[in-house]
C-alpha cells in the first residue's frame, strides 16, 4: 500500500528529498566550507571586538559607503595578490561585498590559504543597510584641502 503510494507520487518524494538535502546543506554548509556566515548583528559584535574588516567590492562601490574602518581590496586583487591579506591570518576577519556572493568566494579562498577565523556578512552591505546600520563615506581630497585651510 505504501509502496504503491510512493510509486504514484514519485515526483513528490523526489521533491521532498531535494528539500531535505537543501536543509541539511544550509545547516552544515558553513561548517564544511570553513567559514561562518554572520548576520548584521553578529558583524557588529565582531567589529566591536576588533575584527579586521575587509571590503571586497570594487573601488567605485566602496566610495558609496563602507563599514567601519574597512580595508578595500577587491576580490580580483586578492586572487592576484594573496600576500596582501596574509598578515591578518591569525585575526578574526569579517568579509563583505554588496550582496554576500563575492565575499563568500573570497572567504573560501582565505580558508584555503590557512585563515581559521573567517566570517562572511550574509547579504553584504544590503543586509547591513536593511538593519539600519550606518556606512562611512570616504572624505574627498577637496574636502581635506578645505579642512587644512
Amino acid at each position: 500500500m505504501f509502496i504503491e503510494f510512493v510509486e504514484e507520487q514519485i515526483f513528490l518524494f523526489i521533491a521532498l528529498g531535494v528539500i531535505v538535502m537543501m536543509l541539511i546543506f544550509s545547516y552544515f554548509g558553513d561548517k564544511v566550507s570553513g567559514y561562518r556566515s554572520v548576520n548584521a548583528d553578529e558583524a557588529v559584535r565582531l567589529y566591536n571586538s576588533g575584527a579586521w574588516v575587509l571590503d571586497v567590492r570594487t573601488d567605485a562601490e566602496y566610495k558609496t559607503g563602507y563599514i567601519g574602518e574597512a580595508e578595500n581590496i577587491s576580490s580580483t586583487e586578492i586572487a592576484k595578490k594573496p600576500d596582501a591579506v596574509a598578515k591578518h591570518k591569525d585575526e578574526d576577519v569579517l568579509i563583505y561585498c554588496q550582496s554576500g556572493m563575492r565575499s563568500a568566494s573570497v572567504a573560501k579562498a582565505l580558508v584555503k590559504q590557512g585563515f581559521t577565523k573567517v566570517h562572511n556578512l550574509s547579504g553584504g552591505v544590503m543586509s547591513w543597510k536593511n538593519a539600519g546600520l550606518p556606512l562611512n563615506k570616504p572624505v574627498s581630497k577637496k574636502k581635506l584641502r578645505k579642512e587644512k585651510k
